[in-house]
């Protein structure tokens, strides 16, 4: 039986690397930008941010000053047990997060959206948030992610409704769209992770769009032909775009573009992007039914992408 003290572990262990140790998969995007970059200033922007991203590493502090929204992903083994039931997941969430909070891993920004009360240690109603997944095995696996302001909000992330008759030419056109509008108002940080969402309803959409910026590895593929061509061709057509780092032109707009998808309704089909940021921070452990702990790099929330 997996022991709750365990698992409170685990959480703890996947916040303090979400927030201080930007994974290798996305430094490797950095760099690989940063070696190609030819326009001065996004060269130097770049440069900087993976000098600072090292430090947050070596010194286990916050990766950027804006710690997000905490959002939990918590894949679970059919056959685990946990101590106390897995009612206990959101209170042992909600424990490590105010925990994180008063260590300063995490910044207290989350408040009561009419309000504004601020509760000072990031708890509230539905946060942190928690989505889960079923799956064979024995064990629970916890991913921590952190949403930035900046990936999220004045055209972070968008919904619309594309009729079939628009059909793949519609689907490009809004993405393209929408993510040029968002870094024009200045509101993210390009060179983003960019994830899509298409089909489903409108919250399905967007929650693959969410998932797929902030959980697939960069470099990972989708195994749909398909679906692969056109994270391909929207990663190459916004390159070429010269937004650059933080908008002040340069070759990498996007450091990826994920896409996921859901099978939809005749009436249309509802596409969201959601970006996140070029300091993308997630971590993860798992913790076995022995009560060991691995810490993993890939969550593995979309069979291995």
């Amino acid at each position: 039986m997996i022991q709750q003290s365990t698992l409170r572990q685990a959480i703890d262990q996947a916040i303090v690397r979400g927030a201080t140790w930007i994974s290798e998969d996305v430094l490797a995007a950095l760099e690989k930008a940063q070696s190609i970059e030819t326009n001065p200033s996004s060269k130097k922007g770049l440069d900087q941010t993976i000098r600072s991203l090292y430090l947050s590493r070596d010194r286990q502090v916050p990766a950027c000053p804006d710690t997000g929204w905490p959002l939990f992903f918590f894949k679970i083994g059919n056959e685990a047990l946990l101590e106390g039931g897995l009612t206990a997941l959101k209170t042992l969430t909600q424990e490590a997060v105010a925990a994180a909070t008063a260590r300063g891993i995490l910044r207290r920004t989350m408040k009561h959206p009419l309000t504004g009360y601020d509760p000072g240690n990031n708890i509230g109603e539905n946060i942190p948030w928690i989505t889960t997944q079923f799956v064979p095995g024995d064990e629970i696996q916890v991913t921590y992610a952190a949403k930035g302001g900046g990936s999220e909000v004045f055209g972070g992330a968008q919904s619309r409704m594309v009729a079939f008759a628009d059909g793949l030419t519609g689907i490009r056109k809004f993405i393209i769209d929408a993510y040029t509008a968002a870094t024009r108002a200045g509101a993210i940080c390009p060179p983003s992770i960019l994830g899509v969402g298409i089909g489903g309803t409108a919250n399905i959409s967007a929650d693959l769009a969410k998932e797929a910026a902030c959980l697939r590895l960069i470099g990972s593929r989708h195994p749909e032909a398909a679906f692969h061509e056109l994270e391909v061709t929207l990663k190459d057509a916004i390159n070429q775009l010269g937004i650059g780092t933080m908008g002040a032109g340069g070759k990498t707009s996007v450091l990826a573009v994920h896409v996921e998808y859901a099978y939809t309704h005749i009436a249309g089909i509802s596409v969201s992007i959601s970006s996140n940021c070029f300091v993308a921070r997630r971590g993860t452990c798992c913790v076995h039914a022995d009560n060991t702990l691995e810490v993993r790099e890939n969550p593995n929330w979309f069979g291995g992408r």
